[in-house]
């Protein structure tokens, strides 16, 4: 018997995945490696806007410190305009190991063995001299392009190119304009045929959307092209701004670089955050299905309520959620950071102060669902409101008021009132409905309870089994106060059930011709304050028909 096993695209999907990401985390790993070891410390010496040199550095006398110097030397020499250029010179020291640049009595720099290696030179004095001649030729340029008619004519120049460049984008957007016209209909004309053959499941809307978005990048593209020439080339018309203009390009690309350093720097941090994931997820799904076979009984927990699962699974997933955050944040990006840090610690102070309320309301949430005070579907009274639960959130509970109202109800309140709920002994016990009246002491005690008995026989919807029962509740100055009692287990039907049985009980003691003495008296009326069977039915009421025997 062979068993056939498929693998998951899913799974076959991520393998791909961690393999590609764990390859190109070693391959990055390498190269930096081999980057680091052959990388020497130099920084270009900047005279009049452009590199004349580059010099090495040392821990002690870092490159670009040493290359700021040599320039300010060379810049201080050049503005001066009695220095001659051609009156440099060089100065061997074989002692110190060193060859000394010199402009009179001014020091421009030393040339070491390890600048002739670096310029791959093998003599310091030969190294010197290139030196010599890239400062001579600085000199001279600094005080060229300094001239106030060079100056003018560069002027003139820049001005005239910033022409060029307004009537290069006019007449670029302006084709561009008449392009997209030209496309847009010639485009939406094939593409409703094209969405007509394929019963609509090609929009082209959606086509026409994807063709504009291209336009806009090209579009945009070529405009930052225009401006980039622009800006080299007029940048590098003036001495201040040259050194600018050669490393544009550099420096709109060295965020981008340094973002993909970064990327791949964050690998592995990266790789532990997907498994984190991954696992947290799977830890998620095991909890949902135990508590979703809770739910549906499927797993019985001694002494653990069916209703007690979701909320208990909200709270175990929020353990579960905040557990993995402290595990992930320091592999977070620029978690570490003073900034990240103080972000962090201000959204908690906002998150503790604006919160408390709702806070509160959600620990009283689960609170009463581990209280069990009441369910969905029990009628309840909460203070002075009596409604229909309907519905219960974290933060609030939903009634249905017997007028048809719908009551919303924070659960902080809630768990700071008093709660009757009429509903959960209801179908099992039965919920107790009584009202009380007040009779004369002539009347017989017996006969006023077998009377209330006798109205609640009538009384649709009491139960018989537990009988109802009579309770003498006082024995005031003109009257004993007697009380009905009588089980009932539809709950809905309350307010019809009181109303019927205070009919049924007036109907009853009028036959008899006993009066109700509620709430008291003063004295004896000269007739008895009863309705006559005769009056039952005053106009406008109606006397019901009699109903037939049956089989007539």
């Amino acid at each position: 018997m062979t068993t056939k096993t498929n693998a998951s695209p899913l799974f076959i999907k991520s393998g791909q995945l961690l393999l590609l990401l764990l390859l190109t985390f070693f391959l990055s790993t390498a190269f930096a490696e081999n980057t680091t070891q052959s990388e020497i410390d130099t920084a270009p010496v900047v005279v009049n806007g452009a590199v004349i040199f580059e010099v090495p550095g040392i821990r002690a006398y870092p490159a670009r410190r040493r290359a700021t110097e040599i320039a300010d030397r060379i810049h201080a020499l050049a503005a001066d305009p009695r220095n001659d250029p051609a009156m440099i010179i060089h100065v061997d020291k074989p002692d110190l190991k060193r060859t000394s640049i010199l402009l009179g009595d001014h020091h421009i720099t030393d040339v070491f063995n390890f600048d002739a290696e670096v310029q791959g030179i093998d003599n310091r004095q030969i190294t010197a001299e290139v030196f010599i001649y890239k400062i001579m030729e600085g000199i001279e340029l600094y005080r060229y392009d300094r001239s106030p008619s060079k100056i003018k004519k560069n002027i003139m120049l820049a001005l005239a190119r910033t022409a060029v460049l307004f009537v290069l984008l006019v007449v670029l957007l302006w084709v561009f304009r008449r392009l997209h016209n030209l496309i847009e209909r010639s485009f939406k004309r094939r593409t409703k045929k094209l969405e007509a053959k394929s019963m609509r499941i090609v929009q082209s809307q959606q086509l026409w959307r994807v063709m504009h978005a291209l336009l806009v990048i090209i579009r945009a593209m070529l405009v930052l092209l225009l401006i980039y020439y622009f800006l080299t080339l007029v940048l590098n018309l003036f001495p201040w701004t040259r050194y600018i203009s050669s490393r544009l390009l550099e420096l709109a690309l060295d965020p981008l670089r340094t973002m993909g350093i970064s990327i791949l720097d964050y690998l592995p941090s990266l790789f532990f955050l997907i498994i984190l994931f991954l696992f947290t997820r799977y830890i998620l799904k095991l909890t949902y299905s135990f508590f979703d076979a809770v739910n549906r009984q499927s797993l019985r927990l001694q002494r653990f309520e069916p209703e007690w699962a979701w909320p208990t699974y909200r709270i175990a997933r929020i353990v579960i959620v905040i557990f993995a955050v402290v595990i992930a944040y320091p592999y977070i990006p620029g978690s570490n950071s003073e900034a990240f840090k103080g972000i962090s610690l201000f959204l908690g102070v906002l998150l503790s102060l604006g919160s408390t309320s709702v806070i509160a309301n959600v620990i009283a949430g689960y609170t009463m669902t581990y209280r069990r005070a009441f369910k969905v579907g029990d009628r309840v009274r909460i203070g002075e409101t009596i409604g229909q639960v309907t519905e219960i959130r974290l933060l609030v509970t939903n009634l249905l008021s017997l007028k048809n109202e719908k009551i919303v109800m924070p659960n902080s309140t809630i768990l700071n009132s008093e709660v009757i709920n009429y509903t959960s002994l209801a179908k099992k016990e039965g919920l107790i409905l009584h009202t009380s009246i007040g009779i004369g002491y002539e009347v017989p005690w017996r006969q006023v309870e077998a009377m209330l008995l006798e109205a609640a026989a009538r009384t649709t919807g009491l139960s018989t089994d537990p009988s109802p029962f009579v309770l003498q509740k006082a024995l005031t100055d003109f009257a004993v106060t007697y009380e009905i009692n009588a089980y009932c287990k539809k709950v809905s039907d309350i307010p019809m059930m009181y109303s019927e049985l205070h009919r049924n009980i007036q109907d009853v003691f009028n036959e008899h011709n006993v009066q109700i003495m509620t709430p008291n008296y003063v004295a004896d009326t000269a007739e008895a304050k009863v309705v006559p069977p005769e009056s039952w039915y005053a106009p406008p009421a109606t006397k019901p028909e009699p109903e037939s025997a049956p089989g007539d």
